[in-house]
């Protein structure tokens, strides 16, 4: 069979019309009858598309209306996986020719609506009504040859009877897609916030060393200029620090260090930092005694056996005293 292959094309050369060009690609162009989709030159030969997205839009303008296009069925009908034939699927979207949306069906259902058009230009010069349905397939058309193509001698045609044709029904014009339905984003529920650290006993005299605290923090770090009110909100929380025996320089060090760039609301990262980095109070002196040990035993020898056992005072094993008892 390749060498009738080969045999034919040598043929179809022969009978070429004009001269064959010296270098480039030759057509061989056989008119299609049928089983045929029109495809235009601005998706064939696009400049900006990948050839993988110009070829999932051949394959989509060449199947029937209502065939699944999803990323998973065109992965399992070629060897591109899922991957690359979503880049693609992207790329025809930004160029016009393929529209994704999200409709609402009944009972709650959320369904994906693909519409692809073949020619995005048209539609938006506007004056073209879209039409339900894949490219024209099997209407007799073909492209015109040009002087490079290689034209097959085709057989002497036969007297066929004409057989009335059908008048093709109107196809109805689609209504307006629906606006896609957006789904509000599920995300877990904050945390609650922990409460601000209070003292046990908020004293004058703490309340006036944790403000003025608070308000020489610009000295420090510009960026922490309070108000008044943002003082008063905070006292609490210095004043608890104090309370566990914090010294000024290490709460100042634990407010001040490592400021974001640009801070925007200072009083909020104080309360996060008073409260996140609250220390706990310093242990008494009995926590710190170290545990008292366990009293041992001491070893004792036996004045019988001369064997070693426990006791606090010197004497004889049990074994020795079980045979002095039996003497006795």
């Amino acid at each position: 069979m390749d060498t009738q292959h080969d045999n034919a094309l040598a043929h179809a050369l022969a009978g070429i019309p004009a001269p064959v060009p010296p270098s480039g690609v030759i057509h061989v162009v056989i008119p299609h009858t049928s089983r045929f989709t029109v495809v235009g030159n601005h998706l064939a030969q696009h400049a900006e598309l990948s050839l993988v997205a110009i070829g999932i839009a051949v394959y989509i303008q060449s199947l029937p209306a209502g065939a699944e296009v999803s990323i998973k069925t065109l992965a399992a009908r070629f060897p591109e996986g899922e991957v690359k034939i979503a880049c693609a699927l992207r790329e025809l979207e930004a160029h016009g020719y393929l529209h994704r949306t999200r409709v609402r069906l009944a009972r709650g259902r959320v369904a994906t609506r693909t519409v692809f058009c073949n020619q995005p230009g048209a539609v938006l010069r506007g004056g073209v009504v879209p039409v339900v349905g894949p490219a024209v397939r099997g209407a007799g058309l073909a492209p015109t040859p040009v002087r490079e193509h290689i034209r097959v001698p085709e057989p002497e045609p036969v007297a066929v009877p004409e057989e009335p044709r059908p008048v093709p029904e109107p196809v109805p014009v689609p209504e307006a897609l629906p606006a896609p339905v957006r789904l509000p984003a599920r995300t877990a529920p904050k945390p609650p916030r922990k409460p601000l650290p209070h003292p046990r006993a908020l004293t004058p005299e703490l309340r006036q060393t944790a403000a003025a605290f608070l308000a020489d923090l610009r000295r420090h770090a510009e960026e922490l200029v309070l108000s008044e009110e943002a003082v008063e909100e905070l006292v609490p929380g210095v004043a608890a620090w104090l309370e566990r025996d914090a010294t000024t320089e290490a709460l100042r060090h634990a407010l001040t260090a490592d400021l974001p760039k640009p801070l925007k609301h200072p009083a909020r990262l104080l309360r996060h930092r008073l409260t996140a980095l609250l220390p706990p109070p310093l242990p008494g002196i009995h926590d710190l005694a170290p545990p008292r040990r366990t009293q041992v035993t001491p070893f004792q020898t036996c004045d019988g056996c001369e064997r070693a056992f426990r006791s606090h005072e010197p004497g004889h094993c049990r074994d020795c005293r079980a045979q002095y008892w039996e003497a006795a």
